[in-house]
């Protein structure tokens, strides 16, 4: 049960705001997006920093690990997609992607494709593979498209969260759009697929303050997280473990049972408003992202022992 979980602070690592966080899934490292235009790598085991540099002088507001490049793919507000070696800091790429801010960037889990949102209202698809072309654009959001994530049930397959308050579902191969979700009465930060009794859900965050739950094959809303009192920047279900976590700009993080949607802990660190969570498979640390720097948290079992192995 997710109450009987601890969530104890292992580390924080003071910054300017941190946008966006990633975990290297081999090496102890935390990869941070800062609103100040500088990518960070953090040793969480040292507690040290390992590399830090200036992408641009616009914030950054995503950055991933391509681990089967040994790339970081950053996204930022001057509408470029900069691609850095992560060993040697080169810079292997700069692609002028999107004509406004960039707030997202996804990987796809087999095939050399980044998937770029910005608020251009365009996602696009970019192959790594033939030299960064952008082989496909997505249209149909009438403001900032937030986020996107692929279904891991049909990797041909994704969704997007936008401002104009809708879920879209597109068909990657062929460009089209399946169908949209009238989702909230307010704009969409975050969007996420996850399994439940082996059925597929959405979830959602919004600036209503809700994050929402969605069946994916009724289409329809099953739950509504309510406590937050500000917008939900992040909304993430944990890849093992039986809990929801969703994150705000009230400053909190709140962990909701993943079966009963019972809200079981809400945690505040006092770095300010919440931006981003990341953790990975097999691991105890979930990392968040704050105004005022980052913060990794080990979950443990109610008798101490790891709920994950690290």
């Amino acid at each position: 049960m997710a109450h009987s979980l601890k969530f104890e602070k292992e580390m924080v690592q003071t910054s300017e705001r941190v946008k966006c966080v990633d975990l290297h899934p081999s090496k102890p490292w935390i990869l941070a997006a800062l609103y100040s235009g500088n990518v960070c790598i953090w040793n969480y085991h040292s507690q040290k920093i390992e590399k830090s540099f200036k992408v641009t002088e616009s914030p950054v507001r995503s950055a991933k690990f391509l681990v089967r490049e040994n790339w970081i793919v950053v996204g930022a507000d001057d509408g470029h997609i900069h691609v850095y070696d992560y060993d040697t800091m080169e810079m292997i790429k700069d692609i002028e992607a999107h004509t406004d801010y960039i707030r997202s960037l996804i990987i796809h889990p087999t095939l050399p494709y980044v998937l770029s949102s910005s608020d251009d209202k365009l996602i696009k698809l970019w192959d790594w593979e033939k030299d960064w072309i952008c082989s496909k654009v997505f249209e149909g959001h009438q403001h900032y498209v937030m986020q996107a994530a692929f279904d891991p049930n049909d990797l041909n397959t994704f969704a997007s969260a936008s401002l104009d308050g809708t879920i879209k579902i597109w068909n990657m191969d062929s460009g089209s759009l399946d169908f949209t979700l009238d989702a909230h009465s307010k704009g969409i930060n975050c969007i996420e697929y996850f399994m439940a009794d082996d059925k597929p859900f959405l979830i959602s965050g919004s600036d209503d303050y809700t994050a929402k739950v969605w069946d994916y094959e009724t289409k329809c809303c099953v739950r509504k997280l309510e406590g937050h009192t500000h917008n939900v920047t992040a909304a993430s279900v944990h890849p093992q473990l039986p809990i929801i976590i969703t994150c705000s700009e009230d400053g909190t993080v709140r962990v909701w049972d993943k079966t009963s949607y019972r809200l079981d802990n809400t945690l505040a660190y006092g770095l300010e408003r919440v931006w981003t969570v990341a953790y990975m498979k097999d691991s105890s640390k979930v990392v968040f992202g704050c105004d005022k720097g980052t913060i990794v948290v080990k979950i443990s079992g109610s008798n101490g022992s790891d709920s994950a192995d690290v």
